[in-house]
């Protein structure tokens, strides 16, 4: 009996140490996307059903309660909205409060018998996206949370290569849910001169928004209407994200001197505006009139950026106008009631002509063009922008393909601008942001690629802006931010468990699956007794892609996405029963006939006058959605595995 009695107690300290039961274990700080600042740990787990409610006392709180609601139910739970101040148990209550050590953006969250959150219009947003990330099983515990920096944000080269609206509205989206609430969307600009033959008059060049007085300056293909980009920015404000638009000058300007070859520099080049000329001012002051002029402008948004450079200092009384070209936009941006965002160049154009500081964002990208701390002393409000760290440039062979994420989890901070180091909290630094830029036209990198490269991008600039210090080693952190989705009911990564993800014993004509598409890696293969098709006839379409069973330009196997058309060296035969598989990853898409490699499509150089050169991408995040109405061919066992 003595033998038993000691054997349980022996059980009982090693199943539960210190004299604490299973259901006293404090609940250890729940894992998100930027890290919770403050947790006090309870214990045990308040679980959401279909009987909880959300519940807002306070009519400004409205949007977050509804947004939460619609996000629950795309992930499955229905609940009720409606105004009230009582929460009955597993009830969800956001209650109107302020609170100075928490700011604007900042939240409370008891988690107990009910939810109680208390924070303002933007901080319940926010505390939305806690709770999302959680699940609906929540740990009992107290959140106070709040962002380290007022500023965290994407910058997207949209001038170089046209980003559909529906995928800015998505990557809002997806922002939000982490927590970033600045997209800085960047409207003109070129290619480069080499890869185009050195010849201003061939070189690609884009004006992405719509223009009624300049109506040829509006790009052709692909560009926004001034309502619906204006639409664009309310949508995104009511998701706590800031847009900026961006009108680049006077470099990076060839759109502008396509137009209007008079604007243009024939000494700097024509991507340069000619600023001893009288028309430049004039025209670009009208730019800004049409977006920023009457009473619902298209830029309804809080702040608008100039651009202003990369613009040649080989002469000091150019120097001089640029500096005096700075200033004046500055103003001019001023006088329509917003906030003048610009480059940091001023170091690259030191001068005597005044510029305009206070109250002015700099974006910190390049120490050489501006150095942080002189910028800093005149008093510019900086945002952390470090080139060499923070630059994506898909494909280019510069920069970074992708980001360091471990480097930057370890080491990013925005008051660390590459090297110069300010004091964290200086109300100078207002934030830090990654930027992708789509430098290299034609190398076929598609908006799939290019969102491929801000995932990770976006989950550590999102943590180290909001939380710069870390509470997880790298390797768990990395671990642990690999299984978050992208937001609720959003998944452009195409990303799938390992293992089986569809099976279809028959692709019918016109038939449409569940899946929109799967991405990287995956493999997809299909019996097809090929029958006579039209060209053009494609066997699985998505909203942006297109898999030809017989493409449009020569017949064979080959795929369409952003404009791109490839084909496999491959042509189905009809009335030959041929095994097909596809295979693809962020580098290549291979073809296999019957088990054997026929084509990798991998990167193909393409070469310049001067030994210039560049790789052409050539992969595809392989559609699924739907299939022709037309196809003809018997296409069987199909199989759609992530590997």
């Amino acid at each position: 009996m003595h033998t038993l009695r000691l054997y349980f107690a022996v059980l009982t300290l090693l199943l539960f140490p210190l004299g604490l039961s299973a259901q006293k274990v404090v609940n250890p700080r729940p894992f998100t996307i930027p890290a919770i600042h403050e947790w006090k740990g309870g214990t045990g787990k308040l679980q959401l059903t279909s009987q909880s409610r959300i519940l807002y006392s306070d009519a400004r709180l409205r949007i977050a309660a509804e947004a939460l609601a619609r996000d629950l139910q795309t992930n499955g739970l229905t609940l009720s909205v409606a105004k009230g101040n009582k929460a009955a148990e597993a009830d969800i209550l956001f209650v109107y409060r302020p609170q100075k050590k928490l700011g604007e953006e900042g939240y409370a969250i008891d988690i107990a018998k009910s939810v109680r959150i208390e924070a303002t219009e933007r901080g319940a947003y926010h505390a939305a996206q806690t709770l999302l990330q959680i699940g609906q099983s929540l740990p009992k515990g107290r959140i106070a949370d709040r962002p380290d920096y007022p500023l965290r944000g994407i910058v997207l080269d949209c001038g170089r290569k046209y980003i559909p609206l529906d995928y800015l509205r998505r990557l809002v989206r997806t922002m939000a849910y982490y927590k970033m609430n600045t997209l800085e969307v960047h409207l003109n600009d070129q290619g480069f001169p080499p890869f185009f033959y050195n010849d201003w008059s061939l070189v690609y060049s884009a004006f992405r928004l719509e223009s009624e007085l300049f109506p040829e300056l509006t790009a052709q293909d692909g560009s926004y209407t001034k309502a619906e980009f204006r639409n664009f920015i309310i949508e995104a404000a009511a998701q706590g994200v800031e847009i900026i638009p961006e009108i680049d000058a006077p470099a990076h300007s060839l759109s502008f001197s396509h137009f209007r070859p008079s604007l243009g520099s024939q000494e700097f080049g024509m991507d340069h505006l000619e600023l001893t000329n009288p028309e430049v001012i004039p025209f670009i002051d009208s730019l800004y009139a049409e977006y920023l002029g009457g009473p619902n402008p298209v830029f309804a948004c809080p702040r608008v950026h100039i651009g202003t450079d990369e613009y040649s200092n080989r002469k000091q009384e150019i120097v001089e106008l640029f500096r005096g070209f700075t200033d004046h936009l500055i103003h001019t941006v001023e006088s329509y009631g917003k906030q003048a965002v610009l480059w940091g160049s001023l170091t690259h154009a030191k001068g005597t002509t005044p510029v305009k500081v206070d109250d002015v964002l700099m974006f910190a990208w390049y120490n050489g063009y501006a150095k942080p701390d002189s910028m800093h002393t005149l008093g510019y409000q900086l945002v952390c922008v470090p080139d060499r760290y923070t630059y994506i440039v898909p494909a280019a062979g510069y920069y970074n393909d992708y980001l360091n994420v471990p480097r930057l989890y370890k080491e990013y901070t925005p008051a660390n601008i590459a090297g110069v180091r300010f004091e964290e909290g200086d109300p100078q630094i207002k934030g830090g942001m990654f930027a992708v830029w789509n430098d290299v036209v034609g190398n076929g990198i598609a908006v799939a690629d290019i969102h491929h490269r801000i995932m990770p991008a976006l989950q550590v600039i999102a943590e180290k802006t909001w939380a710069v210090d870390t509470i997880r080693t790298c390797e768990e952190w990395l671990r642990l931010a690999n299984n978050l989705s992208e937001a609720p009911g959003i998944n452009d990564l195409g990303r799938y468990p390992r293992g089986l993800v569809l099976e279809n014993a028959k692709v019918e004509a016109g038939s449409q699956r569940p899946i929109q598409h799967i991405g990287w890696p995956y493999r997809v293969s299909f019996e097809v007794e090929a029958a006579q098709e039209s060209r053009g006839t494609a066997l699985f379409r998505s909203d942006d892609a297109e898999f030809y069973i017989s493409d449009p330009a020569t017949g064979r196997l080959g795929f369409i996405r952003d404009g791109y058309l490839f084909s496999f060296r491959h042509t189905l035969r009809p009335g030959v029963k041929e095994c097909i598989a596809i295979e693809g990853d962020n580098r290549e898409t291979r073809l296999f006939v019957n088990g054997k490699l026929v084509e990798a499509l991998s990167p193909q150089l393409r070469t310049f006058p001067k030994d210039k050169s560049f790789k052409v991408f050539r992969t595809l995040r392989f559609p699924l959605q739907r299939t022709d109405a037309t196809l003809r061919s018997r296409v069987t066992n199909l199989t759609v595995e992530s590997l």
